[in-house]
């Protein structure tokens, strides 16, 4: 292998990182803050509209929520990291079962972006990005 191939072959590895970190952190703001109350700052997403729907609107969220620990699990992040993922999901689920409850904990609580701070956090010291563009 020459030096040329393992640069390329670090540069395939943080590229497929960013990749990963910008479509999760698309799903996560999908599920918990993609519409916004107009005239207020209070946001919330699909998990909050499939919940309208009795009995099975927590399961397709909180299927979406497994997804995104997964991949995290898969971008390498620490076990004591992906536990705290976990333990969100479950006091999520804990508020889900509470009706109507459960819209001001999808409103409030906004699980997948706080499981978001949490692989941000470790993917800006394992697969730090030197370019990126602020908005």
């Amino acid at each position: 292998m020459t030096s040329y191939s393992s640069i390329f072959t670090f540069g395939n590895v943080a590229l497929r990182a960013e990749e990963a970190r910008m479509r999760l952190d698309a799903l996560a703001r999908f599920l918990d803050s993609a519409i916004r109350v107009p005239g207020t700052n209070i946001r919330f997403g699909a998990d909050a509209l499939l919940n309208l729907i009795p009995g099975v609107g927590t399961l397709p969220p909180k299927g979406m929520s497994a997804y995104l620990i997964r991949e995290a699990r898969r971008l390498g992040v620490p076990m004591s990291t992906l536990l705290r993922m976990i333990g969100n999901v479950g006091v999520d689920l804990v508020i889900s079962a509470i009706p109507l409850v459960v819209w001001i904990g999808d409103v409030f609580y906004r699980l997948n972006l706080r499981n978001m701070v949490l692989l941000r956090r470790h993917m800006d010291e394992a697969h730090p990005v030197t370019t990126r563009f602020r908005h």
